[in-house]
This record gives structure tokens, C-alpha cells and sequence, in this order.
């Protein structure tokens, strides 16, 4: 008997009736979620690569494995209301993988589970010499994920690479089938110009939602928002953004630390015991352990 939905998921595919582009940042833990969170964004997205990045100190290149990614997920969904887009790659596998990649990411909290079409394992969107599955294979895995759903609420959103390898023809003729597997959103990977982003949108956004993937440095033009929201995309993204000013913020702590042997340059950088505690909600946790100790 199917799960009844969940707010956050309810609340992301009420949200994308709206016709203004939803900004979901990227985050990588419960730390950046929050914050996010505290920012005011409505939704969040966790990408593949930020897991690799972050949990492993690798690159994205299909290293990390489903329940890896579950773990960071649920303790995500467990600290913050939003809802939660979350990258499953190609699904760690054959249609049978994506079907337990998709129950097993429900489970954790997803609101919205993107697959692709890439082989496994795959790379980044916006590394070079990338592979696909036949259209075929890949219409198999996403109609096993729409019947794994255990709430149709949970949305489904299908990705295609196709662009870097077969060319824009070929990646829309992708799209139109995945878009005939029941899928809730759309996802044309590393779009190379405004042109190609309009042609996209004037074709499928008028069905479905869009998704626009900003990457700083990318082969995709960067826009704000507001821009790409005009031009038909109903979903932003800046998946990476949040780990790459971490680590140039963290290269710089770590080396006047080393320098000086002392954080004391990087005070005003830095967030007190008291700030930090404030942002995670030391006091409030106290006071309710102290309620529940009578």
C-alpha cells in the first residue's frame, strides 16, 4: 500500500506550479543545509559530485555508491524542513538498482530524484568524455523508478547528457521520450549557449519543468535566476558553488594557520564558539533536554 506524501514533497511540487524559477542551492551536510535554510531559499539540492567531493575528497567520476549518498541525505532531511532534490546519477546500475536506489532515497527524505543517462559510472556533466545508455535502456530505468515510488509525490526528474556526445538534436529526441515515461521534471545537461537554453525551453517547458544547471566554470552560460526563470526554467541550480567557496575559504584558513600558528588573523573570517552555537541551535537543544529531564 502506497506511503502517504510528505509534506516537503507536496510542498516542491506545489511549489513548481509557480511561475518563477525555484534557486535551490547546493549543499553537502546538515551544516550547509542549514544555513542554507537560515538564507531563506525554499528548496535545496544535493549533487553526486558534492558528495565525492566531501566525503571522499574525490572528483566526481561515479566513486560514491547510493547508500553513501542516503547517509548524507537523512541527516540532511533530518535537521531541515526543505525539501530536498538529490542527485542519484545513473542509479548505481541496471533498472533494478535505480529502483532500489529510488526507494532506498525516499526512504531518506527526497523530495525530487534526478537520474541520468550516462554509463556507469559516470562523470561529471561537465567533464569531457562522457558515455550513454541507449534511449531504450535509459526509458526502462526511469519507468522503474516512477513504479518504485512508493508516493507519486516524490518526483522523478530525468537527465539527459546527450548534448556533450550525440549533439542538441539528439538530446531533445532523448528528452521527448523521457518525457513520455511518466517523469515530472526535465534536465538537458550543459546547454552550450542562451540559444540552445531558449530552444530547450520553448520545446519542453511548456509540459514540464526545466532544470538549469549553473556551474562556475562550466560549459554552461552562468545566469541568475531571475534570467533563466524568464527564459522557461522552473528549477536553478548551483550544485557545486557551496564546496568550491568552502575550499577556497578553507585554503586560506589552513594556511595562515600554518603560517602563523594561531587563528588569530582569521578572526573576523570566523564565526566565535557563541556565533556558531547560535547557528546550530546549541541553546535551544539544552533547553529541551532539560524539559525532558523534569
Amino acid at each position: 500500500m502506497p506511503i502517504s506524501s510528505s509534506p516537503k514533497s507536496k510542498s516542491l511540487r506545489e511549489r513548481l506550479r509557480e511561475p518563477r524559477a525555484l534557486l535551490a542551492p547546493g549543499v553537502y551536510d546538515a551544516l550547509t543545509a542549514l544555513i542554507a535554510e537560515q538564507a531563506g531559499f525554499q528548496a535545496l539540492y544535493l549533487s553526486g559530485g558534492a558528495v565525492a567531493y566531501t566525503q571522499l575528497g574525490r572528483s566526481d567520476v561515479g566513486l560514491t555508491t547510493a547508500s553513501e549518498t542516503a547517509d548524507v541525505l537523512g541527516r540532511i532531511t533530518d535537521r531541515v524542513r526543505l525539501p530536498v532534490i538529490v542527485d542519484g546519477d545513473t542509479g548505481y546500475g541496471n533498472a533494478l538498482n535505480v529502483q532500489r536506489t529510488v526507494r532506498l532515497f525516499e526512504r531518506a527524505g527526497a523530495a525530487m530524484i534526478q537520474l541520468e543517462d550516462q554509463t556507469f559510472p559516470k562523470r561529471c556533466g561537465h567533464l569531457d568524455g562522457k558515455s550513454l545508455v541507449s534511449t531504450q535502456e535509459m526509458c526502462g530505468k526511469l519507468k522503474a523508478a516512477v513504479d518504485a515510488r512508493a508516493s507519486s509525490d516524490t518526483l522523478i526528474l530525468a537527465r539527459t547528457d546527450a548534448v556533450a556526445v550525440e549533439g542538441l538534436d539528439a538530446a531533445f529526441e532523448r528528452a521527448e521520450a523521457y518525457a513520455e515515461c511518466g517523469v515530472d521534471a526535465l534536465f538537458i545537461e550543459a546547454l552550450r549557449t542562451t540559444d540552445d537554453m531558449d530552444a530547450a525551453c520553448a520545446r519542453f517547458s511548456p509540459r514540464l519543468p526545466m532544470l538549469a544547471n549553473m556551474i562556475e566554470g562550466g560549459k554552461s552560460p552562468v545566469q541568475n535566476a531571475r534570467e533563466l526563470g524568464e527564459r522557461g526554467f522552473r528549477i536553478v541550480i548551483f550544485p557545486g558553488g557551496t564546496a568550491r567557496f568552502v575550499a577556497a575559504q578553507l585554503q586560506r584558513y589552513f594556511e595562515s594557520l600554518h603560517a602563523h600558528q594561531t587563528t588569530e588573523p582569521m578572526r573576523d573570517a570566523m564565526l566565535d564558539f557563541d556565533g556558531l552555537n547560535d547557528v546550530i541551535g546549541t541553546p535551544e537543544l539544552i533547553a529541551l533536554g532539560q524539559r525532558y529531564a523534569g
